[in-house]
């Protein structure tokens, strides 16, 4: 018995695969991941959404919701990963050759500075203000990778912004 129902959740599992699979390309490529990468982080949707089945609530999100939820939550880890894989940025490389030791040593605390001050922040606020300042997203575009509104973009950078501000009076 056990045997038919694995088979027709396989069967099952192949339609909602052939449905959601392209449109989740798709919606992956539109915010400028190649096509290879999309199509991988698809398959990777689609994979969790049949190991987490049975933790979908149709009383919290319809399935397509639940599903580009995954899909959106995917393409973030991923970007994580990116960025910590990212070797650091070597100041000695790029600094100017006529740069004092005390004009880099100054610059080096500034930047010290600047990342204690933004690791203080709220996670929401400072993935916002990364999102927005180092990767030179357009708030538009952040809202619709957060999943939030643009309004609530603007208010966290915002926020974050006079918090940075202050935190960084007190330091230098």
């Amino acid at each position: 018995m056990r045997n038919i129902a694995f088979q027709q959740s396989r069967e099952a599992f192949a339609e909602l695969f052939g449905h959601f699979a392209p449109r989740l390309k798709a919606f992956l490529m539109r915010y400028g991941i190649p096509e290879a990468q999309s199509e991988d982080l698809a398959q990777e949707t689609m994979i969790a959404v049949w190991r987490k089945a049975d933790t979908f609530d149709p009383a919290r999100a319809g399935v397509s919701t639940w599903i580009f939820t995954i899909a959106r939550n995917k393409r973030i880890d991923q970007m994580r990963r990116e960025r910590s894989a990212a070797p650091p940025l070597d100041v000695s490389d790029e600094g100017d050759p006529s740069a004092s030791g005390e004009d880099l040593a100054l610059a080096a605390e500034r930047d010290a500075h600047v990342r204690a001050a933004l690791a203080s922040l709220p996670q929401e606020q400072a993935a916002v203000v990364r999102l927005s300042f180092f990767l030179e997203k357009p708030h538009s575009e952040i809202a619709r990778e957060l999943g939030i509104p643009l309004g609530t973009v603007k208010s966290r950078v915002r926020l974050a912004l006079a918090r940075l501000h202050a935190a960084l009076e007190r330091e230098l």
